[in-house]
C-alpha cells in the first residue's frame, strides 16, 4: 500500500485485493474474483490447465495435442458450454469411473463415459469441486448459478435430524438390551448349580436392535455426506499387499488391468507407451523393470499419500482392480533406448 497526492490531499492506492476480491486478466478481459472463484483458479491451474488450457481453448494445454479423441472440449466457448447446467459440470468432475465399453455405461445419457477425463471424487472437497466449476464458468463469460450455501444447509439440516434419530434408536437399544440381560439374569437365579452346569443361554431377538443400526447407517452417510462438502476425502489405510499368483492367472489378471488402463480409468490420457498417449505423468514402456510392483500398488490406490500434490488423482479405484493394473505395469518391459547413458556415464 502506497500514497499518492491527488485533488489536494494524500489518496490511498491499493494493488491487490480488497475484501477477499481479487483483481485477474484474461482474455483480453478485466475480471473480478471473489474468493471461491480465486480458489477454483488455484485449483484450475494444478489439476486441470494442462490438458484443458489456462484460458480454457483447445490446444492451450501441454497435452491437450497427445489425447484421444474426443479431445477437452472448449471450455472458453459460450455456444456450447452455456447449453451445460452447473451440474452437469460438477457431476463429470464428481464421479465414479465405468468401464466405458460396457453398453450400460454407453447408453446412460446422464454419464459421462469419457476414460481419460479423471474424476476429482475421492481427492478433493465436493466444495472445491464447485469452486473449479465456478471458475470454469468464468472462462466463457458466464457464472455460477448454483445455491452452494443452500446444498450446506440441507446437508446440515439432514444430518441433524439423522443425529437425533440415531441418538433416539440408540437409547431405545440400550434400554431393551438392559432390560434383556436383567431378565436373563433374573431367570438363571431360579436355576439350581445342577441346571446351571448344562444350561445354555437361547439368543435373544431384540427388535430395537434393527431399528438402531438402520438408524445409525443413515447417521453415518449424512455425516460423510457433511464431511465430503467441506473436507477432502480420507486417507484410506494400504496395507501391503500380496501379489503371488500362479503364471495363468497373473497373465489372465494383465489382461484385465490393460482393459482397465485403456477403458475405465483413461491411464493414456495422462501417460504414454510406445511414444502414444500423454506427458502429465512418466512414461510407462519400462514400467515392469523400473517400477516395484508394491509401490505400484500403492500408488495407484491412493497417489496423496506417496507425494501429496500431485496431479495425479485418486481414482476411487479397488483393491481388485488396483492389483490387476499392477500385474499389467508389469509386463511393460521395453528395451532400453540405444542413445540413453548408463548411471556410470
Amino acid at each position: 500500500m502506497k500514497r499518492v497526492a491527488g485533488g489536494g490531499r494524500d489518496m490511498t492506492v491499493i494493488g491487490v485485493a480488497v475484501l477477499g476480491i481479487t483483481f485477474t486478466l484474461f482474455s483480453g478481459c478485466a475480471v473480478f474474483e471473489d474468493e471461491r472463484t480465486a480458489k477454483g483458479r488455484k485449483l484450475y491451474n494444478h489439476y486441470c490447465s494442462h490438458c484443458h488450457g489456462e484460458t480454457g481453448q483447445q490446444g492451450e494445454g501441454f497435452n491437450w495435442e497427445r489425447m484421444s479423441d474426443p479431445r477437452p472440449k472448449n471450455l472458453a466457448s459460450t455456444a456450447e458450454m452455456s447449453t451445460f447446467s452447473d451440474e452437469e459440470i460438477f457431476h463429470t468432475v464428481y464421479r465414479d469411473m465405468k468401464d466405458t465399453t460396457d453398453p450400460k455405461v454407453i447408453d446412460d445419457e446422464n454419464y459421462f463415459a469419457v476414460p481419460t477425463m479423471p474424476t476429482f471424487k475421492y481427492t478433493l472437497s465436493e466444495e472445491e469441486i464447485w469452486s473449479i466449476v465456478g471458475y470454469v464458468r468464468t472462462l466463457h463469460g458466464m457464472s455460477l448459478s448454483y445455491d452452494l450455501e443452500t446444498r450446506k444447509k440441507e446437508l446440515e439440516e439432514v444430518f441433524q435430524a439423522v443425529e437425533q434419530e440415531m441418538e433416539t434408536a440408540k437409547s431405545a437399544f440400550e434400554a431393551a438390551t438392559e432390560k434383556a440381560e436383567a431378565a436373563q439374569a433374573a431367570y438363571e437365579e431360579t436355576l439350581t448349580d445342577e441346571q446351571l452346569e448344562s444350561y445354555e443361554p437361547k439368543e435373544v431377538t431384540i427388535p430395537e436392535e434393527e431399528v438402531f443400526l438402520v438408524a445409525n447407517e443413515k447417521y453415518e452417510t449424512a455425516k460423510a455426506a457433511v464431511d465430503n462438502f467441506l473436507k477432502r476425502p480420507k486417507k484410506p489405510q494400504v496395507s501391503r499387499p500380496d501379489l503371488s499368483l500362479a503364471e495363468e492367472d497373473r497373465v489372465a489378471q494383465a489382461k484385465l488391468g490393460k482393459q482397465l488402463y485403456n477403458d475405465k480409468y483413461g491411464c493414456q490420457g495422462c501417460h504414454s507407451l510406445n511414444d502414444e498417449g500423454g506427458v502429465v505423468g512418466p512414461a510407462l514402456d519400462r514400467a515392469g523393470f523400473r517400477l516395484n510392483p508394491t509401490w505400484v500398488y500403492r500408488w495407484i490406490l491412493y497417489p496423496q499419500a506417496m507425494k501429496k500434490h500431485t496431479r495425479m488423482p485418486n481414482l476411487g479405484i479397488s483393491e481388485k482392480d488396483a492389483k490387476a493394473l499392477t500385474y499389467y505395469l508389469g509386463t511393460l518391459q521395453a528395451p532400453k533406448p540405444e542413445n540413453s547413458r548408463s548411471p556410470s556415464e
